[in-house]
C-alpha cells in the first residue's frame, strides 16, 4: 500500500500493492496500522455505505461538522467516477482549494477525504458503484453542504453541464462564500 500525498493538507491517495500471476491478483485494500503510521490520521472507519449511479449523476458537496465531522476513505467499485474533495477547514493553509482524481476498479485507487472537507463526486461512466469508508457515525443535524457548481471554487467536474444529474437536495444547497466554516 502506497500513500501519496495530494495538493491538500491530509488528503491521500491510496494506491494498492497489487500481486500478479496467471491465476489473477491479490492486493490489500486498506491496512489501518500502515496508514496511521504513514499519514497521522485517523484510520479506524465504524461506518459502511455503497451507493449505484447512473451516467451524469452528481453528489454533493457534502459534509459532516462539530463532534459527528467524518473522515471518508473512498473508492469505485464499478464504472468509473470523478471524486473531489474541498478542505474546508478555516485554519488550514490549503483552505477553499479543491482535488480531484477519477477512480475505477482497473487503477483500484481509494481517496482519503480528512475531517472538514466537502466530498462528493460525479458519475463518468454507464452507471457506478461507489464505496464510502467513514470514520463517524452519519447525524442528519451534522450536515454541512456547498453547492456543486460553486463559482469561487470552479470544480471542473469533468462531465457535459446538460447531463448533471442532482437530487432536489443538492440543488438549492448554500454557495461557499455565503458560509462560516
Amino acid at each position: 500500500m502506497k500513500i501519496k500525498e495530494t495538493p491538500l493538507k491530509d488528503c491521500y491517495i491510496i494506491e494498492p500493492t497489487i500481486f500478479e500471476d496467471e491465476r489473477g491478483y491479490f492486493f490489500e485494500k486498506f491496512n489501518e496500522k500502515k496508514f496511521e503510521e504513514l499519514t497521522g490520521m485517523n484510520g479506524h472507519f465504524v461506518q459502511d455505505n455503497i451507493s449505484k449511479s447512473s451516467y451524469g449523476v452528481l453528489r454533493g458537496l457534502h459534509l459532516q461538522k462539530g463532534e459527528h465531522a467524518q473522515a471518508k476513505l473512498v473508492s469505485c467499485l464499478e464504472g468509473k467516477v470523478f471524486d473531489v474533495a474541498v478542505d474546508l477547514r478555516k485554519d488550514s493553509p490549503t483552505f477553499g482549494k479543491w482535488f480531484g482524481v477519477e477512480l475505477t476498479p482497473e487503477n483500484k485507487l481509494q481517496l482519503y477525504v480528512p475531517r472538514g472537507f466537502g466530498h462528493g463526486f460525479s458519475v463518468l461512466s454507464e452507471t457506478a458503484v461507489f464505496a464510502y469508508k467513514c470514520d463517524n457515525f452519519y447525524n442528519k443535524d451534522s450536515e454541512g453542504s456547498v453547492i456543486w457548481n460553486d463559482p469561487d471554487l470552479n470544480i471542473d467536474w469533468k462531465l457535459p453541464l446538460d447531463v448533471v444529474i442532482l437530487s432536489e437536495k443538492d440543488k438549492v444547497l448554500p454557495k461557499f462564500a455565503e458560509q462560516n466554516f
